[in-house]
């Protein structure tokens, strides 16, 4: 069972509107990390019970530490938005699955605040990745970090950088082709690139983004609809917290 630590802030700033970038000294939780798990964060507000579930998008575990970076979505990441140096965290993890490198050519898909956890994944891959990242407009945070690990193509749906449109229109536009695929990102974006590694006939990982509760696979709260029953429940049910964030597309219907 995880349990909660108290952890430090070592640094936190915002790198574009509503995007904070958060450090933490978490030993215990980073010398056990891997790439596609999260962390739940707890507020020190104690009407706000529930923990908010935040994607690991740097393990450091020489260090000990773990890099968050997350968007203003309420009043619990607001909160964690005020953190400074110093100030001290509850953090629980690491939870779920993560992804696996199978050393093969591999394309990235990131679209908006699933873009952060694909950051470790293409530092960690043996070979020199593609990723095609998803914005809004030109704030491109973290493109000049994965421009250093990887061959990256920007899409934005304002058209202001790189192709204008989704992720799954810049990947077609470049021509791209790759042995595996591994995505992270909102619905519609997952649902593109599902599609998109079933035309190439490559596997295809998807990170999955879901309101969470508890996030330890005991509420139910975050479960998705799934092509086999799921042992827990005895349904077509998968817990994203628990059996996931990462799936094989095919397991899961978007």
């Amino acid at each position: 069972m995880k349990k909660k630590i108290p952890c430090r802030v070592l640094e936190n700033k915002e790198i574009a509107k509503d995007i904070f970038d958060m450090r933490i000294d978490a030993k215990d939780i980073a010398k056990e990390a891997k790439c596609g798990q999260f962390v739940a964060l707890y507020s020190k507000d104690k009407s706000r019970m529930l923990p908010r579930p935040i994607s690991l998008c740097g393990i450091d575990r020489e260090k000990g530490e773990l890099r968050l970076v997350f968007r203003i979505a309420g009043a619990g990441t607001a909160e964690f938005a005020k953190l400074t140096a110093g100030d001290d965290i509850e953090v629980m993890g690491p939870l779920g699955n993560g992804f696996t490198d199978f050393g093969k050519k591999a394309i990235l898909f990131g679209g908006g605040i699933g873009i952060p956890p694909m950051l470790e994944l293409a530092k960690s891959l043996k070979e020199r990745p593609i990723v095609v990242l998803g914005y809004r407009d030109a704030e491109n945070f973290l493109a000049d970090e994965f421009a250093k690990v990887a061959d990256v193509y920007i899409a934005t749906d304002d058209g202001s950088v790189g192709t204008k449109g989704n992720v799954i229109d810049a990947a077609k536009a470049a021509g791209l082709k790759g042995e595996v695929i591994y995505a992270c990102g909102p619905t519609p974006m997952l649902r593109g690139v599902k599609a998109f590694g079933e035309e190439l006939c490559v596997p295809t990982y998807i990170s999955m983004e879901e309101k969470m509760a508890c996030g330890i696979g005991a509420c139910l709260a975050c479960v998705c609809k799934s092509k086999e029953t799921d042992e827990h429940t005895n349904v077509h049910n998968k817990r994203i917290c628990k059996e996931g964030p990462v799936f094989e597309a095919g397991e899961v219907e978007l």
